[in-house]
């Protein structure tokens, strides 16, 4: 492979992506599902693959013909495959950068009934998983028992997640779990929106709702991802002077140090296990710990120093913001487009099992945990982190936009500060991260157990402190 092929699959990245726009743009069902141009550009691309497109005309062409494989040539499918894994780190890398860190006790405050129901949906997905693992899919499948990790890394870590974890699963001998975890997350993203427009239209008829009496929707320029004329503001501040250096070429280079500080870092943990716990017993666990939650805390660390020497702000938010959503479009698209339809078709019984257990979890956990344990708009601020759980934080503050178009509620400050709290450890974070070579060293049961230690936690905590407002008594 040389430079000017891996440059041309680059190429075909923003073609697929403005195909997906134009797709949103003109088809009014993907408009209501809100579904972002890089899932939309991921199917077609891989449509027009070699899984699909290349096998049909296999039956009209020889090997050797170009549509052998489809419009995606061979090299684009393996440079594209790689992109996820790198994408990844970019995006937890920029979590906390250019972010202002709020006062300890506004996060108990506000996000303290948002941290105790989200600990106890996301350690929940694993206690679905892993008894769906040891009950069904172990015995009757013969697949591992880390497949009981799925359900969290596909729904609370999304796409980036999924493909982040890519690597520890090839390690550990399950490569097939990354096409599994990327078609649950997109499974994820769909019933997210689905049923969570179905849960607002319930609660509204219900009475469940505070800010809204109706549904009145959105405008078709949102629909169509078009930001409304009035609503357009910068992409981010110029914060340095572009003779000096570019402000992007600068924010990159911040995310890039980032990214590093966290690989020295993960070196330094597998150096020092190897001369401590794996000299003693034999045995590793950090080899399998993938870049993106320790790049999140290189940026992290990166932060505190701006907070601490930087008197300009040089770092933006909105600029950093960007870098992030860029990242992410690309590390969607190309996740889609390279997932094996093979391996989905042949899991696909054990795949839809998964998939049943954690949407049927998140709608049971919102419906009974989420009033108990959030004193006040339980509705409003729970919706957000029911969106969340089913694989996308955009899925989440979608849907509270819809239940508070005017941010009358709490609900987007409690979000904001439960997700500093949270998205260190499940969601993508180091929980994330460390539970399936957990499950591996230790056992499916040993993982089992203490995640409903997690969630027990999670649930006692959540209603009888912070459902009972204890929390804003004990200010």
């Amino acid at each position: 492979m040389n430079p000017e092929q891996i440059g041309f699959a680059l190429l075909y990245i923003g073609v697929f992506l403005l195909i997906g726009k134009i797709i949103r743009l003109k088809v009014k069902v993907l408009q209501n599902l809100f579904l972002p141009s890089s899932i939309i550009g991921g199917f077609v691309a891989l449509l027009l693959g070699p899984q699909v497109l290349g096998k049909i005309m296999l039956n009209f062409v020889s090997e050797d013909h170009f549509l052998a494989n489809g419009i995606m040539t061979g090299t684009i499918i393996e440079v594209w495959s790689a992109l996820p894994g790198l994408m990844i780190n970019v995006v937890f890398a920029s979590l906390f950068l250019g972010a202002t860190m709020p006062k300890l006790r506004d996060i108990w405050t506000f996000g303290g009934p948002q941290l105790a129901f989200g600990w106890a949906i996301g350690w929940g997905q694993y206690v679905i998983g892993l008894l769906v693992a040891i009950l069904i899919l172990t015995p009757f499948f013969d697949i591992p028992a880390m497949a009981g990790a799925l359900i969290e890394v596909a729904f609370e870590g999304g796409h980036g997640t999924a493909a982040g974890m890519a690597s520890t699963f090839e390690e550990l001998g399950f490569e097939e779990a990354f096409d599994l975890a990327i078609g649950l997350a997109t499974v994820g993203v769909l019933s997210g929106v689905i049923f969570g427009i179905i849960l607002i239209n319930w609660a509204v008829r219900r009475g469940k709702t505070k800010v809204i009496k109706d549904v009145n929707g959105f405008s078709d320029l949102r629909k169509q991802g078009i930001m409304e004329y009035q609503n357009r503001e910068p992409a981010g501040k110029m914060t340095t002077r572009p003779e000096s250096i570019e402000p992007l070429s600068f924010h990159l280079s911040i995310v890039m140090l980032a990214i590093l500080i966290g690989w020295l870092i993960l070196q330094g943990l597998i150096g020092l296990e190897s001369i401590t716990i794996t000299n003693w017993t034999g045995s590793s666990f950090m080899k399998y710990i993938p870049l993106f939650p320790i790049a999140m805390f290189g940026g992290i660390i990166l932060q505190v120093f701006f907070n601490k020497k930087d008197k300009y702000n040089l770092v933006d938010r909105r600029m950093i913001n960007r870098i992030q959503g860029l990242a992410l479009d690309v590390l969607i698209i190309t996740a889609i487009a390279t997932v094996s339809l093979d391996v989905i078709g042949e899991y696909l019984v054990p795949f839809l099992i998964l998939a049943i257990a954690g949407i049927s979890w998140n709608l049971f956990g919102f419906l009974t945990l989420a009033p108990k344990i959030i004193p006040d708009y339980w509705f409003e601020r729970g919706i957000g982190d029911f969106g969340q759980s089913m694989g996308v934080t955009a899925t989440g503050l979608l849907l509270m936009r819809i239940v508070d178009p005017d941010n009358e509620s709490p609900a987007f400050e409690a979000f904001g500060y439960k997700q500093l709290v949270y998205e260190p450890f499940l969601g993508g974070g180091l929980v994330t991260a460390l539970s399936v070579p957990f499950i591996v060293q230790f056992g499916a049961v040993a993982g089992l157990i203490f995640s409903i230690i997690m969630v027990i936690v999670g649930i006692v905590s959540g209603i009888f402190y912070f459902g009972k407002g204890k929390h804003i008594k004990n200010k």
